[in-house]
């Protein structure tokens, strides 16, 4: 099971073997691929275009462009549902020294200087991969203490970008 957030609506979704259900209702749609990351779908006649135009993967976020307009959904997965419940969604966060890159991709632009101050969330530089702007947040409050990579550089997945205290 997972939950889908939006900014006005949520929605608990199953996957079962033959067929999605949204909110314990079966969710039928036809889908087409255009692109890597463009879809054209068909649901209950009507025709809508989705593209993905960007991720947030250490918060399970993305934004999603339906026919023109932006959407913005979280989605939480089994775990984060039951640490949710017990209280500990946020318990279990390590403290983590550095950020890595989740994916290759092109630094299109660095968000912080060595010395700055950030919070929990602030955008700290923004990764181009498979066509789509990523930005990479802080996963914590800290001080920028070096900047590993340089604008307009390659980096590979798991490649030291910042390291904070």
């Amino acid at each position: 099971m997972l939950q889908v957030k939006s900014d006005t609506q949520t929605w608990q979704v199953v996957f079962e073997k033959n067929q999605i259900l949204l909110n314990d209702s079966p969710f039928t749609w036809d889908i087409l691929p255009l692109s890597p990351m463009s879809f054209h779908i068909i649901k209950d006649s009507k025709s809508y275009t989705a593209e993905l135009v960007g991720t947030e993967l250490d918060t399970k976020t993305f934004k999603i462009k339906i026919n023109g307009h932006v959407h913005t959904l979280q989605v939480k997965d089994r775990m984060d549902l039951l640490l949710e419940s017990l209280g500990m969604g946020e318990a279990l966060a390590q403290k983590i020294n550095d950020i890595k890159a989740p994916m290759p991709g092109l630094i299109l632009d660095i968000k912080v200087e060595v010395g700055q101050e950030v919070k929990k969330g602030d955008p700290i530089l923004i990764l181009e991969a498979m066509k789509m702007e990523n930005i990479i947040k802080s996963p914590g409050d800290g001080v920028v203490t070096n900047i590993k990579v340089k604008l307009r550089q390659n980096v590979e997945k798991n490649q030291v970008l910042i390291v904070f205290n």
